[in-house]
């Protein structure tokens, strides 16, 4: 089996879950994690190790941008697996270990009857699977039939629009509020942004939502737009955010009002010419533009882990479609302490709209500008190991000080990896998130891997981590033994010779610290400073 980066503990019992399912005659497995929880590496796994067993996977997917990126991740994460992509004019599939295919496309008789060998089928963001076009794909190869598939969500409920009808079982979940006491999501707290002359009562409900033209006017009528640039200049000017709103129009009119209060903001929509939509995202990633407001197509598929704050003005009666939407601004991200949600309310309202407490199964009341982790540790002192740290600790979380591998920062701030005479360390790429993994050593200088990919920002890390610890696993380590130790004469006497101040108490793992960091300085910070 070719490479693969390993799996976190719930992402192994995640696959488990699912082998033992099939076992079990249980054919149609659905499994239920968060937003954010690497969905992309556990279909990797699965993809390798059928591979293994000389099948081929195929992965279902209903946008570009889920297609997009679950074949790149699956790249990241497997490079030695062949992903291709069929969808359009794209028709990858003659070779491919995995094909990553668009349901669309799939509909087209002729351009699903080409795909043959499949020994598995991954259906992404299965909550979709109901509707007639995914039963007829799933049909035609064979789901209803024995042919083991699995369908992937943040959010399933089997009593709506026939789903219990698709997946036979939830044979794995896991709570957000899990992920957050890991710390693999971030804390997230809400605040109501109340505008006064919103009558939520006069819009219609249609398929157990609210209706998006009547919202829109509601929206409209009430002057909405600047209460929530204020709000958000009050509380989260120093976040990047997105707004979920329920029209294009409402998205335009949104952005110019932003704007004109100071907040750069840019919007985004489903039919916006390709190339300005990649400018737009591609100045979001590069910081230029602070918000992006949309009309419900950042929901699903778009990657900003970067992003902090969202902003629902597109109330909701549906927790599914609220989860999708603050689940965007959950993923960690170095120096981000935690994510806020504007919830844009009516001064009353006869409707149940989704809040907070929807993103978890637990009961819970989360008061405004409470925090979730909070609000549930209020109910439940002794609610999962580790989530009171979370919930007090307010200083910022960075994912290279969390990684057990040890990260270290050059005097101009750049992260690397020692690993004896040799450096890891990443530079940004050129598609907004990515990195690409460089190594340094003082017989060779700087060199790039061949093949030189980009890699999302978690991957990068994984695949650095990886290298340095087969090149020195005793010292990439951040909690190796030796590190407690006291210095040695050795490492005292360098650091005099080069008039770096010890401090008193330090240990041999400090001064190691201070010597990488000495030596990746003039190494690394001249040449970044070039670049």
């Amino acid at each position: 089996m070719s490479e693969t980066l390993p799996l976190r503990p719930y992402q192994r019992a995640a696959i488990d879950a699912v082998y033992k399912a099939i076992g079990n005659g249980c054919t149609r497995p659905a499994v239920l994690l968060p937003t954010g929880s690497g969905k992309t590496v556990i279909f990797s796994h699965l993809g390798a190790e059928q591979h293994a067993h000389g099948k081929r996977t195929l992965v279902v997917a209903h946008t570009n941008e889920l297609i997009k990126q679950a074949a790149d991740k699956m790249r990241a994460v497997s490079p030695g697996l062949n992903v291709g992509i069929v969808k359009a004019e794209r028709d990858e599939h003659q070779d491919a270990d995995v094909i990553v295919a668009s349901v669309q496309t799939l509909a087209v008789e002729k351009r699903r009857q080409a795909i043959t060998g499949v020994g598995m089928v991954v259906v992404d963001e299965c909550h979709h699977a109901a509707a007639r076009t995914y039963r007829e794909v799933l049909d035609h190869f064979g789901s209803f039939n024995g042919l083991p598939t699995v369908g992937f969500t943040a959010t399933l409920h089997r009593q709506d629009g026939g789903l219990a009808e698709v997946w036979d079982e939830v044979v794995y979940k896991r709570d957000v509020l899990e992920m957050i006491a890991d710390r693999h999501l971030v804390n997230v707290r809400g605040k109501a942004v109340r505008v006064a002359g919103l009558d939520l009562d006069s819009v219609k409900t249609r398929h157990g939502d609210l209706q998006d033209g009547q919202l829109a006017q509601a929206l409209d009528e009430s002057n909405a737009a600047p209460v929530v640039a204020e709000a958000y200049a009050e509380f989260a000017s120093d976040r990047q955010g997105v707004v979920f709103v329920p029209t294009i129009a409402t998205a335009k009119a949104m952005a110019e009002v932003m704007t004109a209060r100071g907040i750069c903001t840019a919007a985004v929509w489903g039919d916006m010419p390709k190339e300005e939509r990649a400018a737009t995202l591609k100045a979001y990633a590069d910081g230029d533009i602070q918000v992006l407001t949309n009309a419900m197509v950042l929901t699903e598929g778009w990657d900003a882990p970067w992003a902090s704050c969202a902003v629902i003005a597109r109330p909701t009666k549906s927790p599914g479609l609220y989860v999708q939407m603050v689940g965007r601004v959950l993923r960690p991200w170095p120096g981000k302490r935690d994510a806020l949600v504007l919830d844009v309310m009516g001064a009353s309202t006869r409707h149940k709209l989704a809040t907070l407490a929807d993103l978890t199964e637990r009961e819970v009341i989360v008061e405004d500008d409470e925090s979730l982790a909070a609000a549930v540790l209020d109910d439940d002192p002794d609610a999962y190991p580790g989530l009171r740290a979370v919930a007090v600790d307010w200083q910022d979380i960075s994912l290279f000080d969390e990684s057990p591998v040890r990260w270290l920062r050059t005097q101009g701030g750049m992260w690397f990896i020692p690993a004896g005479g040799a450096l890891y360390f990443l530079l940004p790429g050129d598609e907004p998130g990515a990195y690409r993994i460089r190594r340094s050593t003082p017989e060779e200088g700087i060199r790039a891997p061949s093949p030189d990919p980009e890699y999302p920002l978690e991957f990068a890390m994984q695949w650095a981590e990886l290298y340095a610890q087969r090149a020195a696993r005793h010292l990439a380590q951040r909690g190796a033994g030796w590190r407690q130790r006291p210095p040695s004469p050795k490492q005292l006497g360098w650091c005099r010779w080069k008039r770096i101040p010890v401090p008193q108490g330090a240990t041999a793992g400090d001064v190691s610290d201070l010597q990488a960091v000495y030596d990746a300085s003039l190494r690394l910070d001249p040449w970044a400073r070039a670049a």
